[in-house]
């Protein structure tokens, strides 16, 4: 039988005016974004730059262009370097704990047998809608070595009261506590999100097979969530880095410097400092800005050498 080939029409290309239409639509979209990211993006990242050449207490226009001295001063200062090691520490200890629980917690209220998920959902969602600040505060209360809760209850127990945040051996860890319980929410959120996207066809076939909870989770959440860990990990570590108001409120970057993350220094050296140096804290600010940029560029290309490995022995 013999058969013909036919070649579709090319669809009509719109008119001159129309595309010309289109396109002013799409400007005008996205004309909001591309101003308030040069306002609050851009532009600050380049003053930034800027003042961080300048010898300037932040008062006044009595300021001189100093080149890279501050930077000079920057990389040779201790307390800088113990700020950033530091955060490091509270990236490298709550990260993991955040992600983990959140997965957990996120796989358990995603049953749908279980009850009261949605009330669970929302209770675990709570502190993060709740101001840091405040959140600060309040714990400063209740982690009182006299009259907090916590030690009240550690009396009532029979054991010695503890100064959490007065003592430089368990301040940090109070802060990556309260820290944990604050942004849990968030991630458990990211997680809910990504199980959703696992077709629950899945699990029914697995358990016809006869599989049980652990081999569900290891043959197909697990696998079916990997891309998403990279993303929702790379969130956590960022959010991670933003800890200014937490510890600006229990501890103040205090005691004996064990809680001092970078952006409280900054704000020491810009706000607090008996001689204020606005453009030695801008300095502080742009090294900040490169590690951070360091940081998550180290673990996209960490994920994507192990990605490579995979693909290549599969």
């Amino acid at each position: 039988m013999a058969t013909t080939l036919t070649r579709s029409a090319p669809p009509p290309t719109p008119p001159r005016s129309a595309r010309a239409r289109h396109g002013g639509w799409i400007a005008l979209f996205v004309a909001p974004t591309v101003v308030l990211f040069g306002l609050y993006t851009l532009w600050p990242s380049l003053s930034s730059v800027f003042y961080s050449m300048l010898e300037w207490r932040g008062l006044g226009t009595d300021r001189s262009f100093i080149g890279l001295s501050h930077y000079e001063r920057a990389l040779a200062d201790p307390l800088f370097w113990r700020s950033v090691g530091v955060t490091m520490a509270i990236i490298a200890v709550t990260v993991p704990i955040r992600v983990a629980i959140a997965l957990v917690l996120a796989i358990m209220l995603n049953n749908p047998r279980l009850p009261l998920a949605r009330l669970l959902r929302t209770a675990f969602f709570l502190p993060v809608v709740a101001t840091t600040a405040i959140v600060g505060i309040v714990m400063g209360f209740v982690l009182d070595p006299s009259a907090g809760p916590v030690n009240t209850l550690l009396e009532l127990l029979g054991l010695p009261p503890v100064d959490f945040l007065g003592s430089s051996d368990t301040a940090l860890g109070s802060v990556m506590a309260v820290h944990i319980w604050k942004w849990m929410g968030i991630t458990m959120i990211y997680w809910l999100a990504a199980l959703q996207t696992v077709p629950m066809d899945l699990y029914e076939a697995a358990e016809i097979d006869g599989a049980g909870t652990w081999h569900k989770f290891r043959h197909i959440t697990l696998p079916m969530l990997t891309p998403f860990a990279v993303i929702i990990t790379l969130l956590t570590v960022v959010e991670t880095m933003q800890v200014f108001d937490l510890v600006l409120t229990m501890t103040g970057g205090g005691p004996f410097f064990s809680t001092l993350v970078t952006e409280v220094y900054i704000y020491e050296q810009a706000f607090t400092s008996a001689n204020p140096n606005l453009g030695y804290a801008a300095t502080l600010g742009v090294l900040f800005g490169v590690l951070t940029v360091i940081v998550v560029g180290s673990l996209l290309l960490i994920t994507r050498l192990v990605r490579g490995r995979k693909e290549v022995t599969a």
